[in-house]
């Protein structure tokens, strides 16, 4: 334990507290968001398609992350960038919980319920950045040495949250009313709330915007460039050497002019032209590098691989939960499982894949999505009980083995996206890599939603679930045919 003693000197231990609280936190909503699937399938009695629209819709704001951090890093409170916008996220994330657990009438209407979810996962995608924001911001300015060490402890908090949650909400289910699941779990957001509390921010004193992230982000072209050199793993010609020497020179020679419009704006008072500025040079400069086609081909590959595959875990929910009666404790040690596997799978991935080319491992990763999509087609088919195999045995084997997998193909997008992003901007860009990944998920299950309307499958009524999951299977090896927008030599080794 001494490393984490070491950090908490070097960070405080406020500070580290609440990392730990809130990712703890981010793992532990698996303890909440069970319950609301079953209040959305027993007491609302939604079809799979509709709790399947319902869940997506809640879950849009993390499809939208980087505007939270292009909003705390261009407009401060009260000269602070951060802690007002965690405590902000996190009254976001608290007041819906109490709310649905004390009002009936909220908890039981579909509309009401999914614009209070949906309030609930903006301040938990809000605290997501601004907490992400605030590691990167402690790493920079006090022990850099320590940026491993404290991004281990983020994630092993969020797992150890995501085994509680898992474990503890199947069983709170079987013993609790939903409404005291709601309530109980809002006494984490509320220690948080009164941990934010507890961290000291320095003021920026109505700096709108650094000197060295203009510059920054005037050189961030050049760096793309080069970073698409390295990833083709070709030499760049001298012709484009010396246009890009050109270039630099001419970014080189506005970057003044920007600084200069920023102190000029200073000098008037005018804070919210400050604030104008600085969005203004964030959102250019932010778009100006996902224009790159280094950047945007492999982005573009990691969003079809979502879109293009319907999503039908929303109607295996409900096949598992009505048809074979599987309990609520069940489905959470499968989950359970399934947090050990993603665990196994990243540690095999940086053991044993990091040195394979990116398209190998995503192609092998899609064909071994597509197996394991084949044994929800034995589950419902019965083939499995005709083979001595029990319903939880293969619910178990494949929940073991279904998000470790998925981690061969997150973990390329992980290392991809930190070598894609270019000086100046990482934060940002890197959040908005996130943003697709999410908003590919969110795509796919609303075409999973509409395959599951399509094929009239619904509560009590699962005759066309094998053919869904069948086309499903099909659709997986669509991003196949689209790994030529990764980079041919890419690897798992950042470069």
């Amino acid at each position: 334990m001494g490393w984490l003693k070491q950090l908490g000197s070097a960070f405080g231990a406020s500070f580290l507290w609440l990392v730990c609280l809130i990712y703890f936190t981010q793992g532990f909503r698996s303890f909440v968001w069970t319950a609301v699937s079953y209040q959305l399938k027993d007491n609302l009695k939604l079809s799979p398609s509709a709790s399947q629209f319902v869940t997506s819709i809640a879950f849009f704001p993390w499809s939208i992350k980087p505007l939270y951090g292009i909003l705390s890093d261009c407009f401060p409170i009260r000269g602070r960038k951060r802690v007002p916008y965690l405590t902000l996220a996190t009254l976001l994330s608290l007041l819906p919980w109490l709310i649905l657990g004390f009002s009936d009438f909220l908890r039981n209407t579909r509309t009401e319920l999914m614009i209070l979810l949906t309030v609930q996962n903006l301040g938990s995608a809000m605290a997501d950045v601004v907490i992400d924001a605030m590691i990167a911001e402690a790493v920079r300015f006090e022990r850099a040495s320590f940026a491993g060490d404290l991004q281990s402890i983020s994630w092993l908090s969020m797992a150890f949250g995501g085994i509680c949650g898992s474990l503890l909400g199947g069983y709170a289910l079987t013993h609790l009313q939903i409404d005291r699941i709601f309530l109980l779990f809002s006494v984490l957001p509320a220690l948080q709330l009164f941990s934010c509390g507890l961290v000291e921010e320095g003021s920026v004193q109505g700096k709108a915007l650094p000197e060295d992230s203009a510059s920054n982000g005037s050189d961030m072209m050049s760096g793309s460039i080069d970073e698409e050199d390295k990833l083709s793993g070709e030499k760049p010609k001298v012709s484009t050497l010396s246009l890009r020497r050109k270039k630099s020179q001419k970014n080189t020679k506005r970057v003044p002019t920007a600084i200069n419009k920023l102190q000029a704006s200073d000098k008037n008072g005018s804070s919210l032209s400050q604030w104008y500025q600085s969005l203004k040079m964030a959102t250019y400069t932010l778009f100006r590098a996902f224009r790159q086609p280094a950047i945007l081909r492999p982005m573009a590959w990691f969003f079809l691989a979502h879109v293009t595959v319907p999503n039908l875990s929303t109607v295996m929910f409900y096949y598992q939960t009505e048809l074979l009666k599987l309990e609520a404790s069940f489905l959470g040690t499968a989950r359970v499982l399934g947090w050990l596997s993603l665990m196994i799978g990243t540690l095999t991935y940086n053991r044993y894949l990091k040195k394979m080319r990116l398209r190998h491992i995503l192609m092998f990763t899609q064909i071994g999505i597509a197996l394991l999509t084949v044994l929800d087609m034995v589950l419902v088919s019965r083939a499995n009980v005709l083979l001595g195999i029990s319903d939880k045995v293969t619910v178990l084997f494949g929940s073991a083995l279904s998000d470790g997998i998925n981690q061969f193909k997150f973990m390329p997008f992980l290392i991809l996206s930190g070598q894609l992003c270019p000086p100046g901007v990482e934060g940002t860009l890197f959040a908005l890599f996130m943003s697709i990944n999410n908003l590919g998920s969110t795509v796919g299950s609303f075409v999973g939603a509409g395959l599951a309307s399509v094929l009239n499958i619904s509560s009590g009524s699962f005759d066309n679930l094998f053919l869904g999951i069948g086309i499903q299977v099909l659709c997986t090896f669509i991003p196949v045919a689209f790994l030529f927008l990764i980079p041919m030599d890419a690897t798992g080794i950042s470069a």
